[in-house]
């Protein structure tokens, strides 16, 4: 903990880092201000009645990444999360379009033409969304039915989506860290304080099992922290060789460097598709109710299955964690191209020792990439399950021929009763937001770590040792 101190205090002697740090966190109280300002027109207890109905649809998703701001639909409702999707689609494109890939190619200039293109395709995805959320809030009798609430609607969650994507580059830029990142950090943490809250209440009810339960609680998710932290620290290291070469009158020697790959490529991406795609059942069914007079209509059938269709289902369990492995390889095929890697170390005189350069190298690259990947997938699929089994439960008694009998052996066997049913808290901290909480957490230390070291100062870890973030 001295050499902690320490580091925090060599943090704020330096001008520039502290002038940094305290700039983001006035933007980031800025953005929690606007969470606590309504949009207009909102009819707050039907809102919270209506929330009471949709908390499990796509619209629990926004809620996660918008911080709670569209619970109460504030002025940040959206949160960054347009700017998200047009981030991951203006990720895509330059595969399907050429033309995108040698755009983005051009190096500063590139990257910036690319920037603002996802700017203006966020503010599209804004008025797109805000119009069915306007539109949803009119049906279920949260804002009047008049246009003008729609357009009142429209406008503010538009223009506080935009202020907030300009927060988060303003950090970026300016302060310490990914700005959308640390935006979605506060977002979640804001949390936190109502979990502390439930955890008290239940080592202080004086009952000898809630106390272990919380214990067990707090080392399952101590023991995902750190794993989380070690799979995100890894690297895989492919050795690169550079021959000689003459330029002009001067002769540059052969150097041996490495190509670090991660065990985790794909981050948190795969998870959030994950999630998307199986919320969307439910928000489908929310905007488009069966029938309540004929509930035996195909449309009721469906609706009668995916009302159990949330997390601790079975069937829901199965899907969600396919999806992240089928996402994960999807993701990663899209942002790693062994083939243009390959091409790259031939064009620049590499090659990795004991594998001929080009169609060899990127085959070789493919297999280190498959087996990587591989074990990432499972990674993702494990950290998102195991808080998920931990708070809602494993729902065996859906389960076909042997469902019933299990849900009874473990329902009466004491240490494992909670199973079926998840340990009753009614806070939901999930895999995903461990993944964003220490993922972004090990971001910004990396660079503020960076910063002291530039400056000659020890860092947090000592100096023996350097945290390496996500990206590094």
């Amino acid at each position: 903990m001295e050499k902690f101190f320490a580091a925090v205090q060599n943090m704020l002697k330096v001008p520039e880092l502290r002038r940094r740090i305290l700039f983001t966190l006035g933007l980031l109280a800025v953005y929690r201000l606007g969470a606590h300002i309504t949009a207009p027109g909102i009819n707050k207890g039907r809102l919270e009645q209506v929330w009471g109905e949709v908390a499990g649809t796509l619209l629990g998703v926004l809620d996660l990444f918008s911080g709670g701001n569209f619970r109460t639909i504030s002025v940040f409702a959206l949160g960054v999360t347009p700017y998200i999707t047009a981030s991951i689609i203006m990720q895509l494109m330059p595969v399907l379009y050429p033309s995108l890939k040698r755009i983005q190619e051009e190096g500063e200039v590139g990257r910036q033409k690319m920037n603002q293109w996802t700017r203006y395709l966020t503010v599209a995805m804004c008025v797109v969304q805000t119009f069915f959320v306007a539109t949803w809030l009119q049906k279920n009798g949260v804002i009047g039915s008049s246009w003008l609430a729609t357009l009142m609607i429209v406008v503010t969650l538009t223009t506080g989506t935009i202020f907030v994507m300009w927060l988060g580059e303003q950090i970026t830029e300016r302060g310490i860290g990914n700005g959308i990142s640390l935006l979605i950090f506060a977002g979640i943490v804001i949390g936190l304080p109502s979990a502390i809250l439930q955890i008290s209440e239940r080592v202080g009810s004086g009952d000898p099992l809630q106390s272990l339960g919380v214990i067990f609680l707090v080392a399952v998710l101590v023991a995902l922290i750190a794993l989380i932290v070690y799979v995100e620290s890894a690297r895989r290291n492919i050795a690169i060789s550079y021959a000689s070469r003459r330029v002009g009158n001067q002769t540059f020697r052969g150097q041996e460097t490495s190509l670090p790959l991660k065990i985790n490529m794909g981050g948190v991406i795969p998870v959030i598709f994950a999630s998307s795609v199986l919320a969307m059942p439910q928000t489908l069914f929310s905007a488009f109710p069966p029938d309540q007079n004929n509930p035996d209509s195909t449309w009721g059938r469906i609706y009668a299955f995916f009302q159990q269709f949330h997390g601790g289902d079975p069937y829901y369990e199965l899907i969600f964690l396919s999806l992240i492995v089928l996402f994960t390889f999807f993701y990663i095929t899209i942002v790693f191209n062994t083939d243009e890697v390959s091409d790259n170390l031939r064009k620049h005189g590499g090659f990795i020792p004991g594998v001929r350069p080009g169609a060899q190298t990127a085959d070789y690259l493919n297999t280190i990439l498959t087996r990587l990947t591989t074990v990432g997938a499972l990674y993702l699929a494990f950290v998102a399950f195991v808080p998920q089994l931990l708070l809602s439960g494993f729902n065996v008694a859906r389960l076909p021929f042997i469902g019933t009998s299990v849900d009874n052996f473990l329902t009466a066997t004491p240490g494992l009763s909670w199973i079926p049913t998840g340990l009753g808290y009614q806070f939901f901290f999930g895999g995903t937001s461990l993944l964003i909480l220490v993922g972004v957490a090990m971001d910004t230390i990396s660079q503020i770590e960076a910063q002291l070291v530039m400056r000659n100062y020890e860092g947090f870890l000592g100096s023996g040792s350097q945290l390496r973030g996500r990206r590094s």
